[in-house]
C-alpha cells in the first residue's frame, strides 16, 4: 500500500482538463459520484479555434441541459459546402437544417474556449473538485481502486480513474506500446473578426471545405457570426523527408499555390508565427485497465477530416457516466466493473471506425490528377438528401452499439470513386 496515499475515499478521479475530462467530470457528478479533476496546467482553458459539433454531440449537450448555451456562443451554419480548392467548383453540400429535422439535433459550429468555457462553469456548478498544476506521471490499479502519481509526488486514489491525458497520455502505455503517427500534414489557423473577411465575399451562413492536391481550406463564422475561422491544411514535404523544421509558412505558399483566388483571399488571413502539426494514434481495442479507463484523445486521437475529436471526447465521458448511474445501487455504491465492462463494449470499436474513416477521408480530400477529377464526379452526382455516408456517424449508433454497423453500412467514396468514369 502506498504510504502517502491522499483521500482514498474519492469515489473518481479524472485527470485532464480539456473539453473530455470536463465532460467526464460532469456526467460522473450527475451520477452520484464524487469527483476530483487534476490538470496539468496552471489554469484550466483551451487553444484553437472553431470546431463543429455534429447532432451526435448537441443530442447529449441537449441532455445535459447545455444545449442553449451553446447555441448562444456559437453559430448554426445553414449549410455545409464542399468545393474543388483548383477550380473553386462546388462538388456537394448537406442542407443542415434538413439534417437538424433526420437527427433530432443541430449542428453548431462555435469556438472551442467557448464550449470549455460552458462545460468548465458546468463542472464548478456541480461541485467537481478541480485542481491545477498537477502533471500525472503513474498510474497503478488494484482490484477495487486505482490511483495516480503526479510530478509533486503525491499519490491519488479512488474507486475509478479517469485518464483524459491527450495525445500523449501516460495512462495509455498501461495498455499499448504505441506512438503518436505523423500524418506528414500541418494545419495553420485564423480567426478574425467578420469585417475583415467580409469584402472577400465570404460566406457567412455555411461551413465551406475546399478540398485540394495535398491541401485543403476551412472557412465559418463564429461567435455569431461576429467573427470568421479559416483553417488550411497541408501535406509537408520536409516531413516527408524526414527534416525537424517542417510545416513553415514558405510550405504553406508552396501547398497553396495552385488554389482558387476564394482560397488566396483567406489565406492571407492565416496566423503564420504558430502551425500545428497533425497527429492521430492506431486504434486500439482495449481502453480498460482494471479500474482505469481511457477517454478521449488519451483512446482515440483522430486527424479532424470528420470533426469528431471533442465529439467523441463528450460521447466517451455520457456512455461511462449512463452506465455508472444504471449500475448504482440504492446506497449509492457504483458497480464499476460492469460500468466499464459496457463503456469497452460500446466505445471502442464506434471510435476505430471514426479514426479509420478520417483518414480515408484525408486522402479523398487531397488526391489530384485523374484520381481528383474522379472524386469530384462521384461528389457532384450525390443527391443533396443522399445520407447513406453519415447516418452512421450523426445518428445514435455511437450510444447504442446494437445498431451498428448492420443498419448504417459504411459507403467507401474511394471506392465509388473508382468506378466513375470521368470524360476525358
Amino acid at each position: 500500500m502506498t504510504s502517502n496515499v491522499v483521500d482514498p475515499n474519492a469515489g473518481a478521479i479524472v485527470v485532464g482538463g480539456g473539453i473530455g475530462g470536463l465532460a467526464a467530470g460532469i456526467g460522473l457528478v450527475r451520477a452520484g459520484v464524487r469527483v476530483r479533476l487534476f490538470e496539468r496546467a496552471a489554469e484550466f482553458g483551451e487553444v484553437g479555434a472553431g470546431l463543429q459539433i455534429a447532432p451526435n454531440c448537441t443530442r447529449i449537450l441537449a441532455e445535459l441541459g447545455l444545449l442553449d448555451e451553446v447555441l448562444a456562443l456559437g453559430v448554426r451554419p445553414q449549410s455545409m459546402v464542399m468545393k474543388d480548392a483548383v477550380d473553386g467548383g462546388e462538388l456537394t453540400r448537406l442542407d443542415l437544417g434538413d439534417l437538424e429535422e433526420r437527427y433530432g439535433f443541430p449542428y453548431v459550429v462555435i469556438h472551442r474556449s467557448d464550449l470549455h468555457g460552458v462545460l468548465l462553469r458546468e463542472a464548478c456548478r456541480l461541485g467537481v473538485e478541480l485542481v491545477n498544476n498537477a502533471a500525472a506521471v503513474a498510474y497503478s490499479t488494484g482490484t477495487d481502486h486505482a490511483e495516480v502519481t503526479f510530478a509533486d509526488g503525491t499519490t491519488h486514489r479512488a474507486e475509478l480513474v479517469v485518464a483524459a491525458d491527450g495525445l500523449h497520455s501516460v495512462a495509455r502505455s498501461l495498455v499499448s506500446d504505441d506512438e503518436p503517427v505523423s500524418s506528414s500534414y500541418v494545419a495553420y489557423r485564423g480567426a478574425v473578426p467578420i469585417g475583415a473577411v467580409r469584402e472577400d465575399g465570404v460566406s457567412e451562413t455555411d461551413v465551406v471545405v475546399h478540398v485540394g492536391p495535398g491541401c485543403h481550406f476551412v472557412q465559418y463564422p463564429l461567435r455569431g457570426g461576429a467573427m470568421f475561422n479559416q483553417v488550411a491544411v497541408f501535406e509537408s514535404p520536409k516531413a516527408i523527408a524526414g527534416q525537424e523544421d517542417w510545416g513553415t509558412p514558405d510550405e504553406l505558399d508552396a501547398a497553396f499555390s495552385r488554389t482558387s483566388e476564394e482560397v488566396q483571399q483567406g489565406l492571407r488571413h492565416m496566423w503564420r508565427d504558430r502551425w500545428w502539426r497533425m497527429f492521430d494514434r492506431d486504434p486500439i481495442s482495449t481502453w480498460v485497465h482494471g479500474r482505469i479507463a481511457l477517454l478521449g484523445d488519451a483512446a482515440h486521437p483522430p486527424l479532424q477530416y470528420m470533426a469528431q475529436g471533442a465529439v467523441m471526447a463528450i460521447e466517451d465521458a455520457w456512455v461511462l457516466s449512463q452506465h455508472a448511474a444504471r449500475l448504482t445501487d440504492r446506497i449509492g455504491r457504483v458497480d464499476w466493473d460492469g460500468a466499464l465492462t459496457a463503456y469497452q463494449a460500446v466505445r471502442p470499436e464506434h471510435c476505430r471506425r471514426v479514426l479509420t474513416t478520417a483518414r480515408d477521408w484525408g486522402k479523398l480530400w487531397h488526391l489530384d490528377g485523374q484520381e481528383r477529377l474522379q472524386r469530384n464526379a462521384v461528389l457532384t452526382a450525390r443527391e443533396t438528401d443522399d445520407y447513406a455516408w453519415i447516418d452512421w456517424i450523426y445518428g445514435p449508433t455511437a450510444l447504442f452499439p446494437e445498431d451498428e454497423p448492420e443498419r448504417y453500412p459504411q459507403t467507401s467514396l474511394a471506392s465509388a470513386a473508382a468506378e466513375v468514369s470521368v470524360p476525358a
